[in-house]
């Protein structure tokens, strides 16, 4: 984005005083070169007089004119004057210097804003025409010095300005695909959780014969996962819908979970699978950085997901948070079991891994995961305080 992007949008009409103001200068340097310093007016002068007004006229960004259109034709007009007065042999005492300064101006428009390969070729044909210009004079040699080097340093630092705008556009691509995979491992981590246990518990009670009483309990389970998928799901479109200021106008970048939330995850989970001991060392709440909590938190839900997909018949899960010389050791284990009977499309395609692990080395930690030593599956993430 232009730096005076937000100024033009707090001065809606100032463009049009600006191209206004523009366009009253350069046919005013038109006006003072044909009437004043033309002391013999002649059919050449008149040639350059009417050349400068049109290259002038073509060089103020009209809205309704496209930018090629104008620079087409202010190219097609100068070179067709300063060529048959060349031809023609007659030096003149006005040559069109506001001609060449309207050319200038052309040539910033066209190497920031016109298509590479139009550029390419529109560009030099606006910078050689600015320095062309001057050839017109009896005495050319002072004047077409000074525009060729003003062509030189227009040229060069309308390319920079190009450069940085490229290098903008790439950066901002890169944020928003940032945005995109961080969103996807939201909806991973926030939604996945409780559409297994959804889908648990109905596989559950499909094959198996439960009462009456027990399938209320079932449904009761189901009903409470989905109210936590509809409130997460929503929670998120809350976060995008406001975007990354909130509402006293600070930056909106603090974690929404930590310890607390990790507590609540294990009671939930226990309550529709098997029983987690949890175990957070003493006062590690207080002296945990946010950023390391609310990453602590995704990989523990990750973690319990996959468990109720891939071992639903473990009889225990144990968590476990404590500081090492490393930083923060985050442990999940459970004592393995029958995976649940699942759906391809429900059983996932391997990202809640690859997740968890891009969240550790995130923040320069390392993540692991394979059979424990003892049975059953351990998960076992570092991250630097």
């Amino acid at each position: 984005m232009s730096p005076l992007g937000p100024w033009a949008r707090r001065h809606p009409y100032a463009a049009d005083w600006i191209r206004i103001l523009l366009s009253v200068t350069l046919l005013s340097l038109v006006t003072f070169e044909g009437v004043v310093l033309a002391r013999q007016p002649s059919t050449p002068h008149a040639a350059v007089w009417v050349s400068g007004i049109l290259v002038c006229l073509s060089a103020a960004p009209w809205p309704r004119i496209p930018l090629l259109t104008r620079a087409w034709f202010a190219a097609a007009v100068t070179w067709t004057v300063t060529l048959s007065l060349l031809f023609s042999n007659l030096p003149l005492v006005v040559w069109g210097g506001g001609e060449a300064v309207a050319l200038l101006v052309l040539l910033t428009q066209v190497l920031l804003r016109a298509p590479a390969r139009t550029a390419a070729v529109l560009g030099p044909l606006l910078a050689l025409g600015s320095m062309a210009a001057p050839v017109r004079d009896a005495d050319p040699g002072r004047f077409t010095l000074l525009f060729s080097v003003l062509a030189v340093v227009v040229t060069a630092y309308s390319l920079l300005l190009r450069l940085q705008s490229v290098q903008r556009v790439r950066e901002l691509r890169a944020v928003r695909s940032a945005e995109r995979l961080e969103l996807a491992r939201e909806l991973h981590d926030l939604v996945a959780h409780h559409v297994t246990g959804i889908v648990v518990e109905a596989r559950a009670a499909r094959y198996t014969k439960v009462s009456a009483e027990r399938a209320g309990e079932i449904f009761g389970r189901i009903e409470a996962a989905g109210d936590e998928a509809l409130g997460s799901m929503r929670r998120l479109v809350k976060i995008l819908r406001e975007g990354a200021e909130g509402a006293d106008g600070s930056a909106g970048t603090a974690p929404v979970a930590g310890l607390r939330e990790i507590r609540e995850l294990t009671e939930r989970f226990a309550a529709t699978g098997p029983p987690v001991v949890l175990y957070v060392e003493e006062g590690l709440e207080a002296r945990l950085p946010a950023d390391v909590a609310a990453t602590a938190h995704r990989i523990v839900l990750e973690a319990l997901t996959n468990i109720g997909k891939h071992a639903a018949t473990a009889t225990a899960v144990r968590v476990g948070l404590r500081t090492v010389p490393a930083g923060l050791e985050v442990r999940i284990a459970d004592d393995g079991g029958r995976p649940a009977k699942l759906s391809e499309n429900a059983r996932g395609g391997g990202y809640g891994l690859v997740g968890m692990a891009e969240r550790a080395e995130a923040l320069g930690g390392s993540l692991t995961a394979g059979p424990a030593p003892e049975g059953g599956w351990l998960v076992t993430a570092l991250l630097p305080l």
